[in-house]
């Protein structure tokens, strides 16, 4: 049987902390002796609909600790998605409705099973308004806990403080309830991001003011997105979402820089690429394996055989979903219909066509054409960009 600090090396490969040093080891060797699996926390706040293989790094990791028998404990953050996380913002986060939350964490949760296994004994879900919405006296008590000045150590709330910028008391409340997110749990180790270890640490610090043992953190990695330079991240648009149909996931993965590929194979897929592969056969060999991974195998060569036709060949996909839309207007108004069919937003539909990156049958759309005519759009395909079908039908 490997000893704890053996066990503890191999799941924190590719973290970036490890804290504090020996922890999980103590960690592991604490739980092996009381008979139980350890208490893995994650917790993500409902924010946007959908998981993206930024989110699926940390997911695949908590899968590890599955594998090795430690029983997840998902905190999904409908609570404190109305506070909105600061970490990394200058600016105050736009508050969504309780409706949006849960929709968002429904969602989310949904997704997010697509990694982890959902055996009761190996995954805890909860929500953190269980517990967060305490009354005054409670709260006074959580918030004696910590100072202004342990708050104030954080990078983005010192960048706002030095410039002046407004902080509002209710994002310094944020890591505290996180923190105390750790306390309701009882959780022996907490991951995240890098851009969550102030609030991992703080987290120590509230169970310790709560008479609880400590946990160990682990950080990881930011997947850059399909842009190589940026945090992967639905609102820049360089994302790749675990649920992308196949072929988009598929086109989207080669579609990544050559340099960012060890790094998805590494968080992604826990391995190097196959020595001696070109970048591309690389990307491909990556692309099929996520599809298998997050579809089947069937499916990873299915979405194969359509980027080598077309994406590389130029052909049209040999099956093409249908569009309807209404003729009664005598007229068809392009960036409606691309809006609700490949959900990109008006003035983006309205940019590809100007820019020449849209053919409807044979004959690319001219700038400013963003409406055309029944008769001409009726039966047509329209193509948007590269990856991008529709043949159009009036009615």
């Amino acid at each position: 049987m490997p000893s704890a600090s053996d066990t503890a090396v191999r799941l924190s490969t590719n973290a970036v902390d490890s804290l504090p040093a020996g922890g999980l080891a103590a960690k592991l060797q604490g739980a092996h002796a009381q008979g139980r699996p350890l208490r893995i926390k994650l917790g993500i706040d409902p924010t946007a609909p959908d998981i993206h293989l930024g989110h699926a790094v940390v997911l695949r990791k908590l899968s590890e600790f599955q594998d090795a028998g430690h029983r997840v404990v998902l905190i999904v953050g409908d609570y404190t998605a109305r506070v909105g996380d600061p970490s990394g913002r200058s600016t105050l986060r736009p508050i969504l409705s309780e409706r949006e939350i849960d929709a968002n964490a429904a969602t989310f949760q949904e997704q997010a099973l697509k990694i982890l296994d959902p055996s009761p004994e190996l995954l805890e879900v909860r929500r953190n308004s269980e517990w967060l919405d305490m009354p005054m006296a409670d709260l006074l008590a959580l918030v004696r806990t910590t100072t202004l000045a342990q708050l104030l150590e954080r990078d983005d709330f010192a960048r706002r403080w030095s410039a002046s910028e407004p902080i509002s008391i209710l994002e310094l409340l944020y890591p505290l309830l996180q923190g105390y997110d750790s306390v309701a749990v009882r959780s022996d180790l907490e991951l995240g991001g890098t851009d969550q270890k102030f609030n991992l640490l703080l987290g120590r610090d509230v169970q310790r003011a709560y008479g609880q043992p400590e946990q160990a953190i682990l950080t990881m990695p930011i997947l850059v997105g399909t842009d190589g330079k940026q945090k992967m991240s639905k609102s820049l648009g360089n994302q790749i979402g675990i649920t992308d149909t196949p072929q988009e996931m598929y086109g989207k993965t080669m579609s990544i820089p050559d340099e960012a590929i060890g790094e998805y194979y590494r968080l992604l897929l826990g391995r190097e690429p196959d020595d001696g592969l070109s970048p591309r056969d690389a990307k491909h060999a990556l692309a099929r394996a996520l599809v298998a991974w997050l579809h089947s195998e069937a499916e990873a060569e299915e979405a194969e055989r359509h980027f080598e036709r077309v994406i590389i060949e130029g052909a049209p996909p040999e099956e093409i979903a249908e569009a309807r839309f209404s003729a009664e207007d005598g007229a068809l108004h392009l960036p409606g219909l691309m809006e609700q069919e490949f959900g990109i937003s008006r003035s983006e539909a309205r940019r590809l066509i100007d820019q020449g990156g849209v053919v409807l049958g044979d004959s690319q759309l001219a700038p400013g054409e963003h409406d055309v005519a029944t008769e001409r759009a009726e039966g047509r395909v329209l193509k948007v960009g590269k990856r991008r079908y529709r043949r159009l039908r009036a009615g």
